[in-house]
C-alpha cells in the first residue's frame, strides 16, 4: 500500500519548473519537421524511383522492402494492442480529444491545397504525398530534374545538421522531460513506461524470428553461416546505435558472405531509406502506447491511417538524429495524441534503441541475401568456388 501510495504521488512543483524545458526542446524538434520531410522524401523518391535505372533488382528490391516494413508495422500493431502497456498510466497532457473521421472528408483532406499552408499548420499527411509526388515526378522527368533534387538533397544536409545542434540539447530535454512527467503524472508513469519497453523489446524479438529467421528459413539460406557474416554490423548498430555507422561493415561482410557486390550496393543503400523495419515498428508502438496511456480511444480508421502515415514518413530519414521523435511528434497533434507523451517517451528510448537499430541493420542484411536468392543464387556455395552461381545484375 506504501509503495501504491508512493507510485501515485505527484510533483507539481516539480513539473511547472520543468515542463519549459521539455516544451522548448520539443518546439525545437517540431521546427524541422516540414523541411526534413519535404527534402528526404523528395530526394529520396527521385532517386528510387526510376524504373529504368532500378531494373530488375531494385524493383524487386522495393517490394521486399515493402512486405518487410509492413509485417514489422503489423507486429508491433498487434503486440501494443494484446499487452496494452499504456493502460492504467493515466497521462494528463493538452490532447484534444479525437473525432471518428468521415471517410470522405479524410480522403479528401490527405491532398493539399497548398504545401505552404500545409507546412505553416504541420499536416504531415499532406506534406509526405506532396512530396512522394513531387519527388516521383522528378524520377519521371530524370536529367532535367538533377539540379532541383540536388537541392533537396543539399537541403536535407543541411536539415540534419541544424537537428544536430538541436539534439545537442537532447540530455537537457530528455531530463526535464521526465521530471515533467512524473511531477506531473506522478512515479506511477515510470511503471508503465518499463512496460512498454518491456514490450517494445518483446515485439523486436518477434520481428527478427518472423521478419528475419523465417524469410531465410523458406528461402534455403542456412542460419549459421548467415550469422557468422552478419554478426559484426548487427553488434556495430547495436552498440553505436547508428545504422549508418554499420553500413561500411555490412557492404563489407555482404561481399564475404557472397554477395555479388554490384547487388549488394544497389540494395543496401535503398534499404536505408526504405526498409528501417526496426523504427517502423518502434513508430507504431509508441504511438498507441500513447494513445493507451492518455486515454484516446482510436477507432479503426483512425488506426488504419495512423498505419498510413507512419508508413510513409519512416521514408527516408535514416540520418536524422532521434529521427523517430521528429516523425512522432509531427503524428501526435492530428489524432489527439498528447505530446507529453513524446516526453515521456524521451527518457526511456536509450532503453530501446540498441534493438531497434539491429534490426534496421538486420532486415537490410536479410533483403540482399534474399533479392540474390531470388535471382537464382546458391548460398551453399562460397564466392571462389565454382559452383557459385551469381545472379546477373548488369541492368540493374
Amino acid at each position: 500500500m506504501a509503495a501504491g501510495a508512493l507510485l501515485g504521488w505527484q510533483f507539481p512543483g516539480i513539473a511547472d519548473y520543468a515542463a519549459p524545458l521539455a516544451n522548448a526542446f520539443l518546439r525545437l524538434v517540431q521546427s524541422v519537421i516540414a523541411p526534413v520531410l519535404f527534402t528526404t522524401l523528395v530526394a529520396s523518391f527521385a532517386r528510387g524511383g526510376r524504373p529504368a535505372e532500378l531494373g530488375r533488382i531494385g524493383a524487386k528490391s522495393l517490394v521486399w522492402f515493402e512486405a518487410s516494413t509492413t509485417l514489422a508495422m503489423l507486429i508491433g500493431w498487434v503486440v501494443v494492442t494484446m499487452l496494452r502497456p499504456g493502460d492504467g498510466v493515466g497521462l494528463k497532457g493538452t490532447a484534444q480529444a479525437a473525432t471518428a473521421p468521415n471517410f470522405a472528408a479524410v480522403v479528401e483532406n490527405m491532398f493539399p491545397s497548398s504545401i505552404v499552408s500545409a507546412m505553416a499548420r504541420g499536416d504531415v499527411l499532406q506534406i509526405v504525398l506532396f512530396s512522394v509526388a513531387l519527388g516521383l515526378a522528378c524520377a519521371a522527368i530524370g536529367p532535367r530534374a538533377e539540379v532541383f533534387v540536388r537541392f533537396c538533397e543539399s537541403a536535407s544536409q543541411v536539415a540534419f545538421q541544424y537537428t544536430r545542434f538541436v539534439m545537442k540539447f537532447a540530455v537537457i530535454g530528455i531530463a526535464a522531460a521526465m521530471a515533467s512527467a512524473v511531477g506531473a503524472n506522478g512515479a506511477g508513469i515510470l511503471v508503465g513506461l518499463g512496460k512498454f519497453v518491456a514490450a517494445a523489446w518483446l515485439a523486436q524479438l518477434l520481428f527478427t524470428a518472423l521478419g528475419v529467421m523465417v524469410p531465410l528459413l523458406f528461402l534455403r539460406i542456412p542460419l549459421a553461416r548467415f550469422w557468422q557474416f552478419m554478426r559484426e554490423p548487427f553488434f556495430i548498430a547495436f552498440g553505436t546505435t547508428s545504422s549508418a555507422a554499420a553500413i561500411p561493415s555490412t557492404l563489407t561482410q555482404l561481399e564475404r558472405y557472397g554477395i555479388p557486390p554490384a547487388l549488394a550496393s544497389l540494395t543496401m543503400p535503398l534499404g536505408i531509406s526504405f526498409n528501417l523495419c526496426g523504427s517502423a515498428l518502434h513508430l507504431v508502438m509508441a504511438s498507441f502506447f500513447v494513445a493507451q496511456a492518455a486515454g484516446v480511444s482510436l477507432t479503426m480508421p483512425q488506426q488504419l491511417m495512423i498505419l498510413l502515415t507512419l508508413k510513409l514518413t519512416s521514408k527516408g530519414v535514416a540520418g536524422i538524429p532521434r529521427a523517430n521523435f521528429v516523425i512522432l511528434s509531427s503524428l501526435f497533434p492530428a489524432y489527439g495524441l498528447p505530446l507529453e507523451g513524446l516526453a515521456a517517451l524521451l527518457g526511456v528510448d536509450a532503453f530501446i534503441d540498441t534493438i531497434r537499430t539491429g534490426n534496421n541493420i538486420l532486415a537490410n542484411c536479410v533483403a540482399p541475401a534474399a533479392i540474390a536468392r531470388w535471382e537464382g543464387w546458391r548460398p551453399t556455395a562460397a564466392p571462389e568456388s565454382d559452383a557459385y552461381a551469381a545472379p546477373d545484375v548488369r541492368q540493374a
